[in-house]
């Protein structure tokens, strides 16, 4: 139970110091003297000798433990009525922690504490039963959060027209796509009024209408219903959106927590390094038999990359066919996960066998002080896609201030150009 003096804040959720461990290696290899040793410290009243051992859980080094820790030590509390955005990288923890908050799976040591029902949104068609048509796991759903068949009653209309899958209600499930079976899944989690909505990735499935609507309702569900959200999510942009406190997990332990934007910030201060030059030898380059591209460079007139400079985007590439229109384009996201722009180069002219470079200007004064990262596209004949390099370079853009005069505050947005005005005297009295 949760103590009065924690009912003052309203706190709805608490997790206290929560660990979990897993062995590493085939299930059920060797573990027959790992159980008796641990019976055998059990009846003589000592702790579990293997809590004690164990790496850390960095997927990036190889440790010496049979056994890896997946979180440890994860203490947080949760207020009625807000969101929470749980970031980090791939394997930081994010989802084996919504998994014991959803009590999928409990953990080695601690305990989380709740008040009220907690609906759980973690993988597509988890808890929904493919040989039932999608109205028969709305009820079964519904069920399973503890509700009468009134009461999902009452809300059915609303969680199929929510979910845009009228036409096949009466459908069996494993006929959706799995864009249809997330729409109806987190219908019915979000309107079947849980007190706790625990949302994993698992929305990035829908097309961009429905996480639009998605991240609405989940809005409407904590300003205007006052119930709580569980948020993991690595598109950043809705994280600041939705979001009013972060935790920040690394290699599952608590980095920061505290307010969304100083969490999206601790965040992306570690999740990419800015890498300006790449390079491959042509075997090992990315793209196909017709052709490769063998480096990517980022130069500039000035050691550091400043906005007032001029910024040129290099792109080398070898071509092993006669009459290949390739072309070269690129796009650029800020440090939030915001799509800046795209640039194709629209110049496709037949190219001979042999070595090429495209180069991208990108002029001063365009882009705002921060972190870009840059996607590479290289496209063949017929269009067809060589090679799609996500984020493989990236810079941190400083600003001299020298054409700021007397203003220096901050300059919002993505991009800061300066654009032409003219002063127009209209009379003279």
């Amino acid at each position: 139970m949760i103590h009065d003096s924690q009912l003052e804040k309203d706190i709805i959720l608490k997790a206290e110091n929560v660990s979990k461990q897993y062995r590493l290696g085939q299930v059920g290899t060797g573990t027959l003297s790992h159980d008796i040793n641990r019976w055998w410290h059990k009846i003589r009243g000592k702790e579990n000798p293997y809590l004690k051992i164990g790496d850390t859980n960095d997927r990036s080094t190889k440790g010496n433990s049979d056994y890896v820790w997946a979180l440890q030590d994860i203490n947080f509390e949760v207020e009625r009525g807000e969101v929470l955005g749980i970031i980090g990288k791939n394997g930081a923890g994010k989802s084996t922690l919504l998994k014991i908050l959803s009590k999928v799976t409990a953990p080695t040591t601690g305990s989380i504490k709740s008040r009220g029902r907690i609906a759980s949104l973690l993988e597509v068609g988890t808890g929904f039963n493919g040989e039932m048509t999608g109205r028969e796991n709305i009820f079964l759903n519904g069920a399973i959060l503890g509700m009468t068949k009134k009461e999902i009653s009452s809300k059915l209309d609303e969680i199929i027209e929510f979910s845009g899958c009228e036409r096949y209600i009466d459908t069996p499930v494993k006929r959706y796509s799995s864009g249809m079976t997330v729409r109806l899944a987190f219908a019915v989690a979000a309107f079947l009024e849980p007190e706790i909505l625990v949302i994993d990735e698992v929305l990035a499935v829908g097309d961009a209408e429905f996480q639009k609507k998605a991240i609405g309702k989940m809005q409407d569900i904590s300003k205007g219903e006052g119930r709580t959200v569980l948020f993991v999510s690595h598109n950043m942009a809705a994280v600041k959106q939705l979001c009013t406190r972060g935790i920040v997990l690394e290699q599952g332990m608590i980095k920061f927590q505290g307010n969304i934007n100083e969490a999206l910030d601790v965040y992306n201060s570690d999740s990419y390094e800015c890498v300006t030059n790449v390079g491959w030898k042509i075997e090992d380059a990315p793209g196909n038999l017709n052709a490769r591209i063998t480096s990517v460079k980022l130069k500039s007139d000035n050691p550091f990359f400043l906005i007032e400079d001029q910024i040129s985007l290099e792109i080398e590439y070898v071509n092993f066919i006669d009459n290949h229109s390739i072309n070269c384009s690129i796009s650029i996201f800020d440090d939030k996960e915001s799509y800046v722009l795209a640039s194709p180069n629209l110049q496709r002219v037949p190219l001979g066998k042999g070595t090429y470079r495209s180069v991208c200007v990108i002029p001063e004064n365009l882009l705002n002080k921060g972190k870009y990262y840059f996607t590479i596209i290289l496209v063949g004949n017929n269009f067809e896609i060589i090679a799609q390099l996500d984020k493989i370079i990236s810079v941190d853009l400083e600003e001299e201030g020298t054409h700021r005069k007397d203003y220096f505050g901050y300059w919002g947005g993505v991009v800061r150009p300066y654009l032409n005005w003219e002063n127009i005297q209209i009379n003279r009295w």
